[in-house]
């Protein structure tokens, strides 16, 4: 049985949710990154909404970042120099200390050039190197007991087959706006949607994971990640963020669509030029 999303529906989604999968068993003809080649985690999730099946395991999720967002552990502390060097890519820069230097001249001339000149003047996406550490001991990291991670367009999921870890929508300014008020709608307070500070892929796996376990999970709202846009941006367009909800919460939407604002003329004068 392959599902349609009454959310995806209502709200007149460009792509179709797509469905984020634990699994030990690699699905046939998924695209997958090459080994210790550099890739995006978010290519894989926009390519799957653009209709491909995508997976990733422990050697192919792309970047250290992405390895960490989708929970295959640690990777930061595989990062070129380790994790110091990798507290000083993401802030200041490894220019501007002697073990960062050293590593730069080693590892040039393996890196596009633009990567190679994050490394050495920093992304600065925090101000200090001792923020980059506090904010890694912050984030919810996991080491999933699955050998891969399977990323396809929900109306591809056989739910008789499959039970997806959480379901991810590709969302404009108003199709985010009813999924926010979808996400509180039936609940007794009024904060079921989150906003963390972490990269692209850390806000629609480790995070949903973490919502997953608790009993009463939120809704994650990401691509605040500029360089996770930059993808994004080239195979779904501008002007896109994600909303990502452990499949029990997605369930729960579902059920409350009917009857909803999603019926109603305000959200429908917002939606109609949407077809």
């Amino acid at each position: 049985m392959n599902r349609k999303s009454k959310v995806a529906e209502a709200i007149r989604l460009k792509y179709p949710p797509v469905a984020l999968i634990w699994t030990d068993q690699k699905p046939e003809k998924a695209v997958q990154f090459r080994k210790g080649r550099w890739g995006c985690i978010m290519w894989l999730v926009a390519s799957a909404a653009r209709g491909k099946t995508t997976v990733c395991d422990r050697e192919t999720f792309g970047c250290f970042g992405g390895g960490v967002g989708v929970g295959f552990g640690e990777q930061y502390k595989n990062f070129p120099g380790g994790e110091d060097c990798f507290f000083h890519f993401l802030s200041s820069g490894n220019a501007l200390w002697e073990k960062g230097r050293k590593i730069a001249e080693q590892v040039k001339p393996f890196m596009r050039e633009e990567a190679y000149d994050d490394f050495i003047q920093g992304e600065r996406y925090l101000k200090t190197p001792d923020q980059v550490k506090k904010f890694i001991k912050c984030l919810p990291i996991i080491d999933i007991p699955a050998t891969f991670v399977v990323f396809k367009p929900l109306n591809k999921v056989d739910l008789k087959r499959e039970t997806p870890r959480s379901i991810i929508f590709f969302a404009d300014p108003d199709q985010l706006s009813a999924l926010v008020i979808l996400a509180n709608y039936g609940r007794e307070d009024n904060e079921n949607a989150i906003i963390p500070y972490a990269a692209g892929c850390q806000t629609i796996g480790i995070y949903p994971y973490r919502e997953a376990s608790v009993e009463r999970p939120r809704a994650v709202v990401g691509l605040t990640d500029l360089s996770a846009r930059v993808p994004i941006r080239r195979q779904l367009g501008d002007n896109l963020m994600t909303l990502t909800v452990p499949f029990a919460m997605f369930q729960e939407m579902e059920e409350n669509v009917e009857g909803s604002f999603l019926q109603r003329p305000t959200w429908l004068e917002l939606v109609k030029d949407k077809d």
